[in-house]
C-alpha cells in the first residue's frame, strides 16, 4: 500500500464529530456517508426522472427514478468519492453544480476528464494507493481497490474505475472499515482485498446487471452475492440496481440469492430515502 499524500480539513467546515455514523441512500450509486464528522457523497448524480445521461460513445441511458434529495439541499461536503467518470456516476448536474475547488478521490483517468471540465482539486490514486485525511483528532484513509468495468477487451474501451476501501478513526479511537466495491464485475483481483482488509464492518455493492450493447459491466444478483463470499463483510448494502434503463437485473434477483445462499442475516436493504446507521466497533484490525 501506497500513500499517496494527506488531505487536511477545517475541523468546522461540515458536521461536528459523533461516533455515530449513518449511510443515507439517495439512488443509483450515489451515497450520503457521515461519520466520525466526515461528511462524504459518492458517484453524484441527480438528475431526475425521464433525464438522460451519457455513458461515452454516442451512448445516453435514462434515468426511470428521481434523487431522494437535490444536491442543492445537501449539507456541505468534505470529498467527493468517485468510482470512475460515466454519466451515472457523475452527471451533468455535478458537473455544473458542485463546487470546483472540493476535494474528489477518483481514479487518475478520471480526475483527468474532470481537471479538464475545471474541477482543482482532484486526489487520483492508483490500485493499492492509499489518500490519508484529517480532520482534528479524527482520521479518514481511502484506499483504491480493483475493480473492472466489464470482461477483457470490452473492458478497453470503457472508464478505468476502482473500488475503495475507508478505513475510518474517530476521536476516541473507535474505529469503521467500509468497502465501496464500485462498477466492477467478480474477477480475480477481488481475493486480494479480504487479504489485506480483512473484517469489513460494511460493504456497498454496485449490482443492477447493468449492460451496454449487450454486455455486463456491472454485476448482477449471482456476481453480488459471490462478491460478499469473497470479501466476507459483516454487512451488506445493495445500491445501484434500479436507478436508469441500462439495468437488467433488479433487486429482487439478488434478494432470492441472497436467501438461497443464507445471507439475510448479513444484507440490508435501503430504499432511496432511507438512512442506515451504526456504531463503530473498536480499533482498526
Amino acid at each position: 500500500m501506497t500513500i499517496t499524500n494527506t488531505l487536511t480539513l477545517n475541523e468546522t467546515s461540515t458536521a461536528a464529530a459523533t461516533n455515530e455514523g449513518s449511510i443515507f441512500f439517495i439512488g443509483n450509486a450515489t451515497v450520503l456517508l457521515r461519520v466520525a464528522g466526515f461528511t462524504i457523497l459518492t458517484d453524484p448524480t441527480f438528475i431526475h426522472k425521464h433525464e438522460q445521461t451519457w455513458l461515452g460513445g454516442g451512448l445516453h441511458t435514462t434515468r426511470l427514478t428521481d434523487p431522494a434529495i437535490e444536491l442543492a439541499d445537501l449539507p456541505p461536503l468534505d470529498l467527493v468519492l468517485l468510482s470512475h467518470f460515466h454519466g451515472d456516476h457523475f452527471d451533468q448536474v455535478a458537473e455544473r453544480d458542485l463546487g470546483r475547488t472540493l476535494p474528489i478521490v477518483t481514479t487518475p483517468q478520471s480526475a483527468q476528464d474532470l481537471e479538464e471540465r475545471g474541477f482543482t482539486n482532484c486526489r487520483p490514486l492508483d490500485v493499492w494507493e492509499s489518500l490519508d485525511v484529517k480532520k482534528g483528532p479524527a482520521r479518514l484513509r481511502i484506499t483504491a481497490t480493483p475493480a473492472r468495468h466489464g470482461p477483457p477487451l470490452v473492458d478497453l474501451v470503457l472508464p478505468d474505475v476502482m473500488g475503495s476501501v475507508l478505513d475510518v478513526r474517530t476521536a476516541t479511537g473507535d474505529a469503521t472499515r467500509i468497502y465501496i466495491t464500485g462498477d466492477t464485475l467478480v474477477i480475480d483481483e477481488l481475493q486480494e482485498i479480504p487479504r489485506r482488509f480483512p473484517d469489513i464492518d460494511i460493504a456497498l455493492l454496485h449490482l443492477g446487471g447493468t449492460r451496454v450493447l449487450g454486455v455486463l459491466v456491472s454485476m448482477d444478483a449471482k456476481q453480488g452475492v459471490e462478491a460478499m463470499r469473497i470479501v466476507d463483510p459483516a454487512l451488506a448494502i445493495p445500491i445501484h440496481y434500479n436507478d436508469y434503463d441500462v439495468f437488467t437485473s433488479p433487486l429482487s434477483d439478488f434478494q432470492e440469492e441472497v436467501r438461497a445462499a443464507g445471507l439475510e442475516n448479513r444484507v440490508h436493504y435501503l430504499s432511496h430515502g432511507e438512512t442506515y446507521t451504526f456504531q463503530p466497533r473498536g480499533a482498526l484490525r
